[in-house]
């Protein structure tokens, strides 16, 4: 059985990070490990505190699993802060088990509820340093903006500012289109050969959308654990996405925006 690494934040509602990594990469039909980068105090309707773990227990844990365990990919999700950005960049650069294993890295700068969950001084850093080591970035709108600095209003400023990235970064970047308007949401793969790919899914009526993108990234790690290339991966990782939405648009968990249910 392929074994996929998380390395993201604890959602206490289970509905995200670590928690929901494990549940979609087990759906998947992989085996999950997990390094664990910050504790959340969260529920349905928001995110109440962040604590970021030590540098040095973060870098600590991933050795700890690579040492042991045979990886075949890496989800990265939750970077609190700077150190921890650094404990994890270098552990991965250093460390032999991680050298040619796929890297999805979700961007996860801003909760679903509005909270800032990167500090401002990381980004840089992590653009710099962590993109250059990923097989595919997955940001969503808001995130890719933050990342450019300008809207992505309309679909020829989303392919050109894809491309930038791409360029800039030589790996390939997925920009989730679940923010825009309309029925049909459209993710677009940017690939540093210049092949952009459109993965379109129906918009599906739910209150129930907490953890998506650790769901999407998730899922794309463990399909290239399996041994699919990266567009293969995402369609694969969509299909499950829109199954764990619909699963999931009548659970009764919590009092705000629930979870999906990638079973």
């Amino acid at each position: 059985m392929e074994i996929v690494l998380s390395i993201a934040g604890s959602d206490t509602c289970a509905g995200a990070g670590i928690q929901q990594d494990l549940k979609t990469i087990t759906a998947m039909g992989c085996y999950g490990a997990t390094v664990i980068t910050a504790i959340t105090s969260q529920n349905t309707r928001g995110v109440q505190g962040v604590m970021p773990l030590s540098a040095v227990e973060v870098r600590r844990q991933i050795c700890s699993v690579l040492d042991d365990l045979d990886v075949h990919a890496i989800k990265i999700g939750m970077i609190p802060d700077l150190e921890v950005a650094v404990a994890v960049v270098t552990a991965l650069k250093k460390h032999p088990a991680a050298r040619g294993v796929p890297i999805v890295y979700d961007p996860v700068m801003i909760s679903s509820s509005g909270r800032e969950l990167m500090d401002p001084g990381c980004i840089e850093y992590v653009k710099e340093q962590l993109f250059r080591l990923c097989t595919v970035v997955t940001p969503n709108m808001p995130e890719a903006e933050k990342l450019l600095g300008c809207k992505l209003n309309t679909p020829p400023i989303t392919d050109r500012a894809g491309m930038l990235l791409c360029n800039c970064y030589k790996t390939s970047f997925l920009i989730k289109g679940g923010h825009a308007a309309g029925e049909d949401m459209i993710d677009r793969l940017y690939m540093p050969d210049g092949i952009i790919s459109e993965f379109h899914a129906p918009r599906v009526n739910s209150g129930n959308l907490h953890g998506t993108g650790c769901t999407l990234s998730s899922a794309i790690a463990s399909a290239l654990a399996q041994g699919s290339e990266l567009t293969e991966a995402v369609d694969r990782a969509k299909r499950l996405v829109t199954r764990a939405i619909v699963n999931g648009r009548n659970l009764a968990v919590g009092h705000g925006n629930g979870p999906l249910w990638p079973f």
